[in-house]
């Protein structure tokens, strides 16, 4: 039992409710005192201990009810006493555990009249075949049969569907079925599960009796093979559930790490909700890492000044010890972003990404261009972020890059605006089309401002290549890195929290 709440707890973290070491240890504390006999009581202990937010207690139902899904043991015997015989297939290959009834193929062979039972045979039929597949064969109705030998079989004929769902739980376990982390391994590991529950025996033996003479064997045999494909069903559901259980948000981690490292021009539409979820999440973090000032703490450098002042009373006896202590001022940060087709896409989660730190960086202007340089501050301000990006990439994508014309609008637009306060950022290729670079107004910029930085999505082996002007520019920027994933923006704007005082 305490494997069970072991791994309902890991599950719990695998749907991203945080659960601390103390909290474990109350959860089994809980657990001794309510025992799992009562499912609803043991809801209602481990909900008070376990999840804290109004998100991680959404996520506790969910995850709880998925976990605790098998009925009562008491219920199932009596229905299984009630509704299955030993000799009637009908029922035992239309339920199962976990609501996985609804083998209509099964049904309707197990309701075939004798008469129906002879077709015509594939006589190409190899004899290494697959014995799932569905063979046309007499079916020889209801009536005596042999005692299945396999234990597997003995399990399917035993009609006991909490014996089979032990038995089933009991081979996940051997088979890792937690270690599953992509939708498409469901196959292999329903068949990893059929193996370890005797999947090899229970073949053999339904071989064996379809090839023997006596009626009551071959009627056992085609028993088998319909059991056996109502087990396969239900092993399949019972993966989907684990699935969905431990590994869907693992998938999901799995799929966002590799978002967070792939280039963002190679990143299909259909992704970018999911990458704007990314983004906000990570902005969110720098956020909490980066809102609250520097506060003076009881450790580091001790300030001599201060100290000597607040023990003057003291006549010299240094009773008040004072600290040196670091201010960090929310930066002022000017966005120049290139908006031409080929940067377009880098362009707009820079954009969602500073948007988002509104916390930090409340002084945030941005501007875009492609040749025409435009402030779009209000439009940020005045429409919700997806809209305004989708806005500015419509109205400003246009035209023939021209970075010399971007500067110089930029120099009439709020050059003035520039002070050591303020932090310029410049996320561009650089492909000037063979244009003025306009180097001397980059340079009043590096002048005035107390960093600017140059973010290239392009590769550094590719910077000076064709018409881009980057050699020419890096002379005149405090830091130059190639940025061409989130996982590059999200290093590059938590130093620049942390560089900015």
């Amino acid at each position: 039992m305490e494997r069970t709440l072991a791994n309902f707890i890991r599950a719990l973290r695998n749907s991203e409710v945080r659960v601390s070491t103390a909290e474990t240890l109350d959860a089994f504390n809980a657990v001794e005192l309510v025992g799992y006999r009562d499912r609803r009581a043991l809801k209602q202990a481990l909900a008070l201990v376990l999840p804290k937010t109004a998100d991680e207690k959404e996520a506790f139902e969910v995850c709880f009810d998925q976990f605790f899904s098998f009925s009562d043991v008491s219920a199932e015997r009596a229905a299984n006493d009630d509704g299955l015989d030993d000799e009637g297939g009908e029922h035992a290959g239309g339920e199962g555990e976990g609501g996985g009834g609804g083998d209509a193929e099964n049904q309707a062979n197990a309701q075939r009249t004798p008469g129906q039972g002879k077709k015509k045979k594939n006589k190409q039929k190899s004899p290494t075949a697959d014995l799932s597949s569905d063979d046309d064969e007499e079916d020889l109705g209801q009536g005596e049969m042999t005692d299945p030998t396999s234990e597997l079989g003995q399990l399917l004929m035993g009609n006991s569907k909490v014996e089979l769902s032990m038995a089933m739980a009991a081979a996940g376990e051997a088979a890792n079925l937690r270690d599953i982390e992509v939708f498409t391994q469901k196959g292999l590991y329903t068949r990893k599960i059929m193996e370890e529950m005797g999947l090899g025996g229970l073949n053999r033996e339904i071989s064996d009796l379809r090839k023997s003479t006596p009626i009551p064997e071959r009627r056992l045999g085609q028993e088998l093979k319909r059991r056996r494909d109502w087990l396969r069903e239900q092993i399949r559901d019972y993966v989907e559930k684990q699935f969905l259980l431990h590994a869907d948000a693992s998938g999901k981690r799995l799929r966002e790490e590799l978002l967070r490292k792939v280039k963002l021009s190679n990143v299909e539409h259909r992704s970018f909700r999911l990458i704007q979820e990314i983004v906000f999440r990570m902005a969110k973090k720098l956020a909490s890492m980066h809102s609250r000032r520097k506060k003076v703490f009881k450790k580091g450098q001790i300030n001599i000044p201060r100290t000597l002042r607040h023990n003057m009373a003291y006549d010299g006896a240094i009773f008040d010890l004072r600290w040196k202590s670091v201010k960090v001022d929310r930066p002022k940060v000017f966005a120049i972003c290139d908006v031409s087709g080929s940067v377009a896409n880098y362009a707009r989660f820079m954009l969602m990404f500073l948007y988002s730190l509104e916390e930090v960086m409340p002084k945030v202007r941005s501007f875009a261009f492609s040749s025409d340089l435009a402030e779009v501050t209000e439009l940020f301000e005045r429409n919700d972020i997806e809209s305004a990006i989708s806005k500015t990439l419509r109205d400003y994508s246009g035209g023939s890059t021209d970075y010399g014309q971007a500067f110089q609008d930029f120099r009439k637009l709020c050059l003035d605006d520039v002070d050591q306060r303020t932090t310029i950022i410049i996320l561009g290729d650089a492909r000037n089309n063979y244009g003025d670079p306009r180097t001397d107004i980059l340079k009043e910029m590096y002048d005035r401002c107390k960093r600017l930085i140059f973010l290239n999505p392009e590769p550094r082996n590719s910077w000076g290549a064709g018409d881009s002007e980057m050699r020419k520019y890096t002379a005149y920027t405090h830091q130059v890195e190639e940025c061409n994933s989130l996982m590059h923006l999200e290093r590059i704007v938590g130093n620049l929290l942390n560089t900015v005082r």
